[in-house]
């Protein structure tokens, strides 16, 4: 196993740091400016993710490349963190939107573009009803209130180092190892009553109760889930095929069908939430893992851009939420006087119909197994105590010798300095990795010749590196 040197690791950091403001003067005078502003510099606080100390301010897009302020190009493996999924210029969205400005872009009337995306998303994941939204975050506020409404019940579970957007309650799986029914940790101020967590609570006006807690449980653990559930006052599941935000997490063989059969058994509700694991085809892994979610949601690449979201209810979910209808609305689903605005509807069924399809991701599912095969080879022949996992078009490589199973073990293989070094190498190199971790998405304008580029930049990186085996 070669040993990594973290003097020389610190060394590259340096070096690279420099290189980097050397490069970009234009983006760091802009990033300057923007302190006086813009809250914390940026307009939307998760762009000061990135490495370097200031981010890219960007120039335009095309296909799957960048341009900066400063005249950079970069392959963008990013993708806006999944929402630039379908490529950053994709003809029959553009098409699609250019039409539909024309034609006014919001009445708080629907179009007939919402008949035929609902059918669509229908045939796709098998839930037969939807409701649209701005972000996967309103349609996950929406899915809990439904789930809330239909068992009557409060509290939810979420997974540890889960993310379903700026959800109050589901952002608690973002804890550092907290989990139900114990907490852990020191430098964590979350408040935890006989064995539930309250953090969020206050900010949606709710007074804490025994029944009111989020319940944050490992992923992967059969034990925890059930323990959880045997209370019978759970109202959903929130969760994804796979983990995603702190990295992929594979679900052990045989944990959805655990995973279905529990919640069905304790009256609990499975939200599945596939926003990030999208990447795995055109169904996503909803319809292929055959997981039968009571709700269903999914947001970013949806409409090649375009802020759009949807969540799908199944026929028994539906049918509750009837009894529990006043008037000519249901407050439960929420949604702003925006969401199924025309613009997103013909972005959608543009995107859906065009972009999103079977050919597309054979050929990136393709290009990401070209990828993860060379990765994997280089990280083997060097002895690199790493690995390499593909989801879909998805790939992410980390700093372990063994993929983790749950949010506490994906965490315990953070490596903070490689982590930096990593975004600084590819990005003066010309690649844009996903800033939370090195996580690469492969757009439907990427190329075989791409691809190389990724993969021999990977390699220069373990080269400096590697020091031989112990």
């Amino acid at each position: 196993m070669t040993t990594i040197e973290r003097t020389k690791v610190k060394e590259l950091i340096k070096r690279e740091e420099q290189r980097y403001a050397d490069e970009r003067p234009r983006s760091r005078a802009l990033a300057d400016q923007a302190q006086s502003s813009l809250i914390f510099g940026v307009p939307m606080a998760g762009m000061n993710e990135w490495a370097g100390g200031f981010p890219i301010y960007v120039e335009s897009g095309n296909g799957a490349y960048l341009t900066d302020v400063d005249g950079h190009h970069y392959l963008d493996l990013c993708l806006g963190d999944t929402g630039g999924m379908c490529g950053h210029t994709p003809p029959a969205t553009i098409e699609a939107v250019v039409k539909q400005v024309s034609k006014g872009m919001t009445f708080w009337l629907p179009t007939e573009d919402s008949i035929w995306v609902g059918k669509e998303l229908t045939r796709r994941f098998g839930l037969p009803y939807w409701q649209v939204y701005l972000r996967a975050s309103d349609a996950n506020i929406a899915a809990l209130s439904v789930a809330r409404d239909v068992t009557q019940r409060y509290p939810i579970i979420v997974f540890n180092g889960s993310y379903h957007g700026h959800v109050p309650e589901s952002r608690l799986g973002l804890m550092n190892d907290k989990i139900w029914p114990e907490a852990r940790g020191e430098h964590d101020t979350v408040e935890v009553r006989d064995g539930v967590v309250w953090r969020g609570l206050h900010a949606q006006g709710i007074e804490p109760t025994r029944t009111t807690g989020t319940r944050v449980i490992d992923f992967n653990d059969l034990d925890a889930l059930e323990k959880a559930l045997s209370t019978k006052d759970i109202a959903c599941v929130l969760c994804e095929p796979a983990m995603t935000n702190v990295g992929i997490i594979m679900p052990d063989p045989g944990y959805h069908e655990e995973l279905r059969r529990l919640t069905r058994k304790y009256g609990t509700l499975l939200i599945i939430d596939e926003t990030h694991t999208i990447c795995g085809g055109p169904c996503g892994y909803t319809k292929p893992w055959n997981l039968e979610p009571d709700i269903f949601t999914l947001g970013k690449p949806v409409a090649g851009g375009v802020p759009t979201a949807f969540m799908g209810i199944s026929a028994d979910v539906e049918k509750e939420l009837q009894r529990h209808r006043v008037g000519k609305a249901l407050k439960s689903i929420g949604g702003g006087t925006l969401s199924g605005n025309a613009l997103s509807m013909a972005a959608a069924k543009a995107t859906l119909e065009h972009v999103l399809t079977e050919k597309t991701y054979e050929h990136t599912i393709s290009l990401c197994k070209k990828l993860v095969d060379g990765v994997d080879g280089m990280i083997k022949a060097n002895g690199m105590p790493w690995h390499v996992l593909r989801l879909g078009c998805r790939a992410e490589w980390r700093w372990s010798k063994t993929p983790p199973r749950n949010g506490k073990e994906a965490r315990a293989a953070f490596d903070m300095d490689l982590h930096e070094l990593v975004h600084l190498y590819f990005m003066n190199r010309g690649i844009l990795l996903t800033p939370p971790h090195s996580m690469v998405l492969i757009p439907p304008e990427c190329t075989a010749k791409d691809i190389d580029h990724h993969n021999n930049v990977f390699g220069e990186f373990v080269s400096e590196l590697s020091n031989g085996p112990d």
